[in-house]
């Protein structure tokens, strides 16, 4: 699912990241497993940037939109101390789901990694609901 760039047509936010040292391993290149943060923190921009609200605010809403699915494709490492950019979009929207797309580059544009998360929407019991029609 994940793409290398952003479509055209997509509202895209940019979320600067700079690598902490305990997002490193060993040979000082980010761990797979910070990216995945990283999608968090440029979807909860685009959704502050594009819906006029936070995630927190979707929760008080009484919904939850729950990874279902996740994809990441690396390309280039990142480094300790060095300042990426994770840009976000919606790919997809259907009823009861939504579909991110991101792209990490680095300060010269160089894409560094790409991904994807699916989301379904659920009310807090638990229960997949259709995305309310302010927010889709």
């Amino acid at each position: 699912m994940s793409t290398t760039t952003p479509p055209p047509d997509r509202l895209v936010s940019e979320t600067p990241i700079r690598v902490r040292y305990a997002e490193t391993d060993a040979m000082g290149i980010a761990h797979h497993s910070a990216y995945i943060v990283w999608f968090e923190a440029g979807r909860s921009d685009w959704m502050r940037q594009f819906l006029g609200m936070s995630y927190a605010d979707f929760e008080a809403m009484g919904y939850g939109l729950p990874v279902t699915r996740l994809e990441a494709r690396f390309i280039a490492p990142c480094r300790y101390d060095e300042l990426v950019t994770v840009q976000s979009w919606v790919a997809s929207v259907r009823s009861r789901q939504i579909t991110f797309g991101y792209r990490v580059v680095s300060q010269e544009g160089k894409t560094l990694a790409t991904g994807s998360t699916e989301h379904l929407c659920v009310d807090r019991q638990g229960r997949v609901r259709s995305i309310p029609e302010e927010i889709r």
